[in-house]
């Protein structure tokens, strides 16, 4: 087992721009503010937990219970588009009964450790060695929990105006991730 300083670079820089943990501050703050509070540990806790997870065990999960990649990508970006549609056109789709429950779904699941990162984990999988993917995804699990544990801060420094303009322009990136995923996914 021999870790690979350019494995580790390239796929954390892979990983990095799925998450797009940056990108997601404004629904991030949008959940917070649904929720009253985010629990950044367990929300990170869980998608790094995912991501292992799936990293080891993805392709065999999904078959025994009868689902392609294709199709929980698929499933993914119908989540991610709704949400994204809440961003863009002030809707509220996602009803969450348990505010509590928040920071797995949709934080956790599908945000951080989704469709998109799922699939792109069983694509490196297929390029780079295990352990250096750990390695990545444990480095940007480190910047993801920085960012949840900042949201407050981050907030304050965009603003209101600022915020409402980033969280309409992140939603319509995520609709376009969203329809991305699933035309690559359908064949359309």
């Amino acid at each position: 087992m021999e870790f690979k300083f350019s494995q580790i670079l390239s796929t954390s820089m892979v990983l990095f721009a799925i998450i797009d943990i940056l990108g997601s501050i404004p629904v991030v703050i949008q959940l917070r503010k649904k929720a009253g509070h985010i629990e950044s540990e367990k929300a990170t806790l869980v998608a790094t937990t995912l991501m292992i997870m799936f990293l080891f065990l993805g392709e065999s999960m999904l078959k025994v219970i009868g689902l392609d990649v294709a199709s929980f990508a698929i499933a993914g970006s119908l989540v991610i588009f709704f949400i994204a549609m809440e961003m863009v056109l002030g809707l509220t789709i996602f009803k969450e009964e348990a505010p509590e429950t928040i920071s797995i779904v949709p934080l956790a699941f599908p945000l951080i450790a989704g469709a998109g990162s799922m699939t792109t984990l069983l694509s490196l999988k297929t390029e780079y060695d295990t352990q250096n993917i750990v390695v990545g995804i444990l480095i940007n699990m480190l910047f993801v929990y920085f960012v949840l544990k900042n949201t407050e801060r981050l907030e304050k420094l965009f603003g209101k105006s600022g915020l409402n303009v980033m969280r309409k322009a992140f939603g319509v990136i995520l609709l376009a991730i969203a329809i991305k995923l699933f035309r690559n996914n359908t064949g359309l």
